[in-house]
């Protein structure tokens, strides 16, 4: 299909930058631990669903780096044999499930003031590391890349699309494939978080790949997720990265490349997030 259209696509495989700490968590949370140590920060607060990529990155971080760990996590209860919990405790987080109507409170600034005297030693980050500080990691994996007349990446919460947007060349189109429903609110984010994004022109969140929602796919995405898998040695989950290669995979077929168009796919991560599929018997 590639060659047929005189198209290159290359994947960075930045899954594969740490065991544990892996793909765009690594980089989110690279400045963000700068910043808590240059303000003397002696421990982490932050907030995830019970699957949380980005709990089970600061979890580890915190048992790498030597440094206590908070999770509030969106509950209202535990489920103890969740493998992400699971991994986040075997890591000494302390985590501290609220009901959702709390949890929704948790980018509010009296929320968060109550959590800072609660925690006083603490760093907040925000839910899936996104803040500027994230941008600047997410900026330098921009500029690790080779020229391209595309990059692609997944898009939860924004902070790796801005990132890449500050950081690729302006002649780059930058591709975000939103992994949620009414995906609409985060171009507002991303441009709150880039003044870039507000100057270029050179981006696009594309919203109709979601695939029925955030943590929601069907059976012919994991199909081509597994197909990925068995061909051509690319290990993906259905939740991040592979509902965005599933996307390119789609817009290939349509015609929307130009002949001749070199592409690079980000393989931001998330593996881990297999295991929590496998536990609620929804993959194989």
């Amino acid at each position: 299909m590639l060659s047929e259209q005189k198209i290159s696509l290359s994947i960075k495989r930045d899954d594969l930058l740490h065991p544990l700490i892996s793909g765009n968590k690594w980089r989110k949370l690279k400045y963000n631990l700068t910043a808590m140590k240059a303000q003397g920060k002696t421990e982490l607060v932050t907030f995830g669903g019970a699957f949380s990529n980005h709990i089970h990155a600061c979890a580890a971080a915190g048992k790498q780096f030597n440094f206590k760990t908070h999770g509030i996590i969106r509950g209202p209860e535990l489920d103890q044999h969740n493998p992400t919990l699971q991994f986040a405790k075997q890591c000494a987080m302390q985590l501290h499930p609220v009901t959702r109507i709390e949890y929704r409170e948790r980018n509010t600034p009296d929320y968060l003031a109550q959590l800072q005297a609660r925690f006083p030693n603490a760093y907040m980050l925000p839910e899936g590391g996104t803040n500027k500080a994230a941008l600047l990691g997410c900026k330098e994996l921009a500029q690790s890349l080779p020229l391209a007349d595309y990059v692609l990446c997944p898009t939860g919460s924004g902070g790796t699309l801005a990132g890449l947007i500050e950081g690729c060349d302006k002649t780059t189109q930058v591709l975000g494939v939103a992994v949620l429903k009414q995906a609409d609110y985060l171009v507002d984010e991303i441009k709150s978080l880039s003044a870039i994004a507000t100057q270029q022109q050179n981006w696009q969140l594309l919203t109709e790949f979601h695939d029925g929602g955030y943590g929601k796919f069907s059976p012919k995405l994991w199909q081509f997720c597994q197909m990925m898998q068995t061909q051509h040695q690319l290990p993906l989950e259905p939740i991040y990265s592979g509902k965005m290669m599933y996307a390119l995979w789609q817009l290939i077929t349509r015609g929307y490349f130009p002949a001749g168009s070199r592409i690079v796919a980000i393989h931001t991560g998330g593996l881990q997030g297999l295991d929590g599929l496998r536990y609620r018997q929804l993959i194989d």
